[in-house]
């Protein structure tokens, strides 16, 4: 019973461990997306793969958890195995998104694959572009309202003179 006790207290080390690790590593993304200092974005970049190596550390323990029998008995509930199951699948969601920043950040200006992508705007810019398209959008939206209301104010007119 107390080596059960043991193990649920370790879990749920490493569970409250992988969630301050998911915190770091979306504050650390965060930081790779926002700056436009090519030094700190190395600087990111490194702590980022630090990152995602304790993550990978901690995936491979509720790994070696989810297959071992104390977890498949009911000496240790039902609930920790889910959790390890949703902690795993969360760590590995977020091996995913580091694996697209790391072909973003290693992928050459000048490569085939560098050349083939869209250009990429930066995230200022891209909010000034949208707000314009929506502006314009409404700006001739409201132009189309004024033609109709003018139209109808001459029909009015109209009838109003031949009455």
């Amino acid at each position: 019973m107390g080596a059960s006790r043991k193990l649920q207290g370790e879990i749920d080390r490493v569970l409250k461990k992988v969630q301050e690790g998911v915190d770091v590593f979306d504050s650390i993304w965060n930081k790779v997306y926002d700056t436009d200092n090519v030094n700190q974005k190395e600087k990111f970049e490194a702590d980022f793969k630090k990152e995602i190596k304790k993550l990978q550390r901690y995936r491979d323990q509720i790994k070696t958890w989810i297959q071992s029998s104390e977890i498949k008995d009911k000496k240790v509930s039902a609930s920790y195995e889910q959790s390890l199951v949703d902690a795993r699948k969360l760590i590995e969601k977020e091996m995913e998104r580091f694996k697209i920043c790391e072909k973003e950040t290693k992928t050459k200006a000048f490569s085939k694959e560098g050349l083939g992508q869209q250009p990429k705007t930066d995230p200022k810019e891209k909010a000034k572009s949208e707000t314009r398209d929506w502006l314009n959008n409404v700006v001739s939206e409201l132009e189309s309202q004024i033609d109709s209301f003018e139209a109808e104010l001459e029909g009015l007119s109209v009838k109003k003179e031949t009455v």
